[in-house]
C-alpha cells in the first residue's frame, strides 16, 4: 500500500481542477506539455491523479494557462495532499524527536481517542523502558541520527494528555500484543503491570481480543488511531498516513466497533494481561 484512498482521491480532485484550468485557457494537453517542455503524457498523468505535480509543475501550469493568481492555492493544495502520506525516512531524516513532536497539536485538541493495535502497546500507555527499547530499535534499524533521549522525553511528556482535561481513551489490543517481548522479560513485565494500572483509570477503556476469538468476519488489521471524528492516523511499514475523508473515517470507526465486539473487557481483559505476565516467568 503506497497511498491511502484519501490521498488518491485528493490527487484526482486536484487533477480535475487543473484540467478545468487548462480547458478554460483554450489549451490542449499536448499544447500545454509542449509549452512547458514536458513529455506529452505528463499532463494526462497529472490530470488523472497518477502523478503528483511538483511546485515547478504547478508554476508552469499556472503561467501557461494564465492563472498566476491561483498558484499559491494550487501549491498549498498539493502540499497538503503530500502531507497525508509521509514516508518515515522523510519524517525522521533529522532523528526521532521531530516525528514525536509532529502529533502534539493533534493530541492536545482531541477529546475522544480510539486506538487499535495488533503489535504494540499504544504510546500513552508505554513505560519509559518500553519506549526506550522501541525507539532504540527504530533508530538502529533505520540508521537515524541519534536523538534518542530527546525523542523519549517528548514521547513520555505526551502522556500528560491521559491526566489532563476531559479526555476519553478506548483501547483495543490483540492478545498477541501482550505476548510480544519488547525490551526483554523485565521490561515487558513492567509494561504489562503499567497497562493494568492505566486500565483502572476512569477515562480509559481497555479491550483485549483473545487469540481464541473467531476471526472469520474480521481479521487483524493495520494499527490505527481515531481522533474525535475528524482524523485517523495509520502506521505502515514505510509511511505514516493521515486520513481525513469522512467516509474513510467512518470505515475505521465501524471497524473499531466490530473489533470491540470481538474483545473482552473489564476482569476478563485484565486476566489476559495477568496471564501474559505469568508467562514471562
Amino acid at each position: 500500500m503506497s497511498t491511502s484512498s484519501s490521498v488518491r482521491q485528493a490527487r484526482e480532485a486536484l487533477g480535475l481542477r487543473l484540467r478545468e484550468i487548462r480547458k478554460d485557457s483554450g489549451l490542449t494537453a499536448r499544447a500545454l506539455a509542449f509549452r512547458a517542455g514536458w513529455h506529452e503524457s505528463k499532463c494526462s498523468r497529472i490530470e488523472n491523479g497518477r502523478t503528483a505535480p511538483s511546485d515547478e509543475d504547478l508554476r508552469a501550469w499556472a503561467s501557461h494557462c494564465g492563472v498566476e493568481g491561483q498558484l499559491a492555492d494550487l501549491i498549498a493544495t498539493a502540499r497538503n495532499i503530500d502531507g497525508a502520506h509521509v514516508e518515515w525516512r522523510r519524517m525522521e531524516r533529522s532523528g526521532l524527536r521531530r516525528a514525536q513532536e509532529s502529533v502534539l497539536p493533534l493530541w492536545e485538541r482531541t477529546r475522544h481517542f480510539r486506538s487499535y493495535s495488533s503489535w504494540l502497546v499504544p504510546g500513552p500507555f508505554q513505560t519509559r523502558a518500553y519506549v526506550e527499547a522501541l525507539l532504540t530499535a527504530i533508530r538502529d534499524r533505520r540508521a537515524l541520527p541519534d536523538d534518542l533521549e530527546a525523542a523519549v522525553r517528548v514521547r513520555m511528556d505526551k502522556q500528560r494528555v491521559l491526566h489532563s482535561g476531559s479526555r476519553r481513551f478506548a483501547v483495543l489490543l490483540e492478545e498477541g500484543v501482550l505476548r510480544h517481548r519488547i525490551g526483554g522479560a523485565d521490561t515487558m513485565a513492567g509494561q504489562l503491570h503499567h497497562l493494568l494500572s492505566m486500565a483502572a483509570l476512569p477515562n480509559v477503556s481497555l479491550g483485549v481480543i483473545p487469540l481464541t476469538a473467531d476471526r472469520t468476519a474480521l481479521w487483524p488489521v493495520e494499527d490505527f488511531w481515531i481522533f474525535d471524528e475528524v482524523q485517523v492516523n495509520v502506521e505502515l511499514v514505510s509511511a505514516f498516513l493521515t486520513i481525513t475523508q469522512p467516509h474513510e473515517i467512518d470505515a475505521y470507526a465501524r471497524a473499531f466497533v466490530d473489533l470491540a465486539a470481538l474483545a473482552v473487557h473489564g476482569a476478563p481483559a485484565r486476566a489476559l494481561v495477568t496471564a501474559a505476565v505469568d508467562a514471562l516467568g
